[in-house]
């Protein structure tokens, strides 16, 4: 059982509600004491002589930092910068090397790396930027500055990394659940809304998902923490498929008629929705728990049932896929590719703050 569904069984009962707020003040004393420590200099921050933009969030789950990290990215290469991406490659299969570069095809190697850094160095491949994955968010970068003497280090996931001094921030909020609905265990709030005092620019994901009131409400609330901080309205638009076979992007219109997806996330009939848009007559849909992790029973399952068909998922799912799936799936294997789409003048606001 995933910790999410163990939290909304725990819920249901008054002593659970009163447990979990209870290691909610607890976790709430951990993170300030740690930030104490910071501001005191007992931790000390560490540089890189690089302008360093960390991408991050303040609630556990996908905000859609990914794709932003992609965008920032591309964005800062057709400017001619030099950019690298410093990943933490959570729940790597391998941790023999402390710092992984993925640049070329031959430094390619998702099982050292992790899936979600392997996918990020594909998708970027054409515009040159290294992706550099570590536990030290520090020497990743400083292998960064070091070999490819990188002029712009875009930090995935690091906004409660501290350790690592940073030059910008730019936090994520889902305009769906902005604010978690309190600190973790009890909520998905990593920290407390305070923390956005120290965020540079706000993207407010998935606007298009909710009403124009809400819309308003929830900017509201963000000034009350950070008056002047901008906020950018962003959606998640369909980019392109990604051919996880062959390795390389595969326009919209390429894949049309029958096809298969699945996918484990919250809302699984946006997907299928977004797919039925794009042509796609869906014969079959497999829908699994939010946060489920492959196994290759359910690789074995899904390979001996889709017949001849496109079997088509998300990056998310991708990324939880086990190790050997390319036994069993051998062709005709998409991923449907996401682009953050900025509204209004967000690309030219983004750039001010990326920009050194």
């Amino acid at each position: 059982m995933n910790p999410e569904n163990i939290r909304k069984k725990i819920l249901k009962y008054k002593a659970g509600q009163i447990f979990l707020k209870a290691c909610s003040f607890v976790y709430l004393i951990a993170v300030k004491f740690n930030l104490l420590l910071y501001k005191l200099k007992i931790r000390k921050q560490k540089s890189v002589d690089s302008f360093v933009v960390c991408v991050g969030n303040i609630t556990a789950g996908g905000t859609g930092k990914t794709p932003t990290v992609l965008l920032c990215a591309r964005i800062l290469a057709e400017m001619g910068l030099r950019v690298a991406v410093v990943s933490r490659g959570y729940k790597r299969p391998k941790e023999g090397q402390e710092v992984v570069v993925l640049y070329d095809q031959k430094s390619l190697d998702w099982q050292n790396a992790g899936d979600e850094p392997y996918m990020m160095n594909l998708l970027l491949k054409d515009k040159q930027v290294p992706v550099i994955v570590s536990k030290s968010r520090y020497k990743a970068a400083k292998r960064a500055k070091e070999e490819f003497k990188s002029q712009v280090i875009l930090l995935d996931d690091g906004f409660q990394h501290h350790k690592l001094k940073r030059d910008r921030n730019i936090v994520l909020l889902d305009a769906q659940n902005p604010f978690g609905g309190g600190l973790l265990p009890y909520g998905n709030l990593r920290e407390p809304l305070t923390a956005l005092e120290r965020a540079d620019l706000l993207f407010l994901t998935h606007s298009d998902l909710v009403s124009e009131s809400k819309l308003a409400n929830i900017k509201k609330q963000i000034k009350h923490y950070n008056p002047s901080l901008p906020v950018i309205e962003a959606v998640h638009k369909p980019k392109n498929y990604f051919d996880l076979i062959k390795n390389e992007p595969v326009p919209l219109n390429a894949l049309q008629g029958p096809a298969i997806c699945f996918c484990a996330l919250g809302d699984p009939k946006s997907f299928e929705t977004t797919l039925k848009n794009l042509g796609l007559n869906l014969k079959q849909t497999w829908r699994y728990a939010d946060h489920k992790k492959y196994t290759l029973d359910d690789i074995k399952n899904m390979a001996s049932l889709r017949g001849n068909l496109p079997l088509i998922t998300t990056f998310k799912d991708y990324v939880k896929l086990p190790a050997g799936w390319q036994e069993y799936i051998k062709d005709n294997f998409y991923m449907l590719e996401i682009e953050m789409h900025l509204n209004n003048d967000g690309i030219e606001d983004l750039k001010e703050v990326i920009t050194p």
